[in-house]
């Protein structure tokens, strides 16, 4: 039971880093990240954003939504030691767009949209093509967040991850 205890918490931290990290790296990149065949796509932190700190009866959690919010209360946060707990995100590729949150604790996603799938399908067309190409969608969506989490994964887990915990703290310290 107590392995099942810790095997959770270590998964809460590495979700809660895997966020923070995307959050900073989102505005350090101005949002642009490369897939490892070259393609370019765009990632953002919507406006939907949740922090929390503290343990027991002492958790705070701040959550913050709104319309051209600069986020500045969850940042704040951050600066105070709280750890993203929740965000949701926009993956924009040439016209199309996924829209995501994700849960630290678990990484669930949750609200996943995908680009629209034209429903107006000929007499001639596949009668599963409707679902195969959402499918795809899907896939091709879950693809750029697995990519973002290789490269966290490689970068936490070497000698360079120390160097980017302060450039982390650094971007902190300018937001607040």
């Amino acid at each position: 039971m107590e392995d099942a205890y810790l095997g959770q918490a270590k998964d809460i931290v590495l979700g809660q880093d895997f966020l923070t990290w995307l959050w900073y790296k989102s505005e350090a990149t101005g949002g642009i990240f490369t897939m490892p065949d070259g393609e370019n796509f765009a990632l953002f932190m919507e406006q939907r954003i949740s922090v929390q700190g503290g343990e027991g009866d002492s958790k705070e959690t701040t959550s913050v939504t709104g319309l051209m919010s600069e986020m500045r209360e969850a940042k704040l946060g951050l600066a105070m030691g709280k750890k993203v707990t929740k965000a949701q995100f926009r993956v924009e590729v040439d016209s199309d767009a996924w829209q995501f949150t994700i849960k630290a604790e678990d990484f669930a996603f949750n609200g996943f949209k995908t680009p629209k799938v034209d429903t107006k399908r000929d007499d001639d067309d596949d009668p599963d093509g409707i679902f195969l190409e959402k499918m795809y969608l899907i896939e091709r969506g879950l693809s750029f967040v697995d990519h973002l989490y290789f490269e966290f994964l490689k970068l936490r887990m070497s000698p360079d991850w120390e160097e980017e915990r302060m450039s982390v703290g650094v971007w902190l310290s300018k937001q607040s």
